[in-house]
């Protein structure tokens, strides 16, 4: 089972302040996230679009899942929903003014936004993606995640060494620290 939602944020272009509509899919089981479509313009095509790569057969990030949940906001298109069904996804509109039932997507958005997002001044799509992305590859394998026993999401990249040195690391300048032991 997935859960959809949007999250906006303000963006300083040449054209003035712009806000920008990210799509998100989180995997309930595994708190796994996938940024779907960044755009200041979330219209029928784009969401369309963003279905078609979410199925898409061979890395789609709905392969195997049987569910999605998702708002009734209005920029789920129908053609979004039939697309998602088309491949056996079922989506979930969720009632009216239930943002608890749709807690772990929620509960992204206010970390996104509170380590990470609300820090920066973003000047242009391109820091923003740049920005959302670091954030991904902490979010994923160098943040400890209270819902899952303190454990990260993804382990690959860790050493199996105990003897090293703790030595603090960082990204985006320092506004997202995690602690790594250095191979011995």
């Amino acid at each position: 089972m997935a859960a959809s939602d949007f999250f906006s944020v303000e963006v300083l272009t040449l054209h003035g302040l712009v806000t920008y509509y990210v799509l998100f899919v989180i995997e309930l089981s595994t708190r796994r996230v996938k940024i779907v479509g960044i755009t200041p313009n979330p219209d029928g095509e784009f969401m369309a679009q963003c279905a078609r790569n979410l199925t898409d057969c061979d890395d789609g990030f709905l392969q195997g899942k049987k569910y999605i949940i998702h708002d009734r906001d209005k920029k789920y298109t129908d053609q979004f929903d039939e697309l998602l069904e088309d491949t056996g996804v079922k989506p979930v509109k969720l009632p009216p003014r239930s943002p608890n039932l749709n807690s772990h997507a929620e509960r992204y958005v206010l970390s996104i936004k509170s380590e990470c997002l609300n820090r920066f001044m973003i000047v242009g799509e391109k820091m923003l993606r740049n920005i959302i992305e670091e954030y991904g590859n902490h979010y994923h394998s160098e943040r400890n995640h209270q819902g899952r026993g303190n454990e990260l999401i993804d382990t690959t990249h860790l050493s199996e060494e105990a003897t090293g040195k703790i030595v603090k690391m960082s990204r985006l300048g320092g506004v997202l620290n995690y602690y790594e032991r250095q191979a011995a």
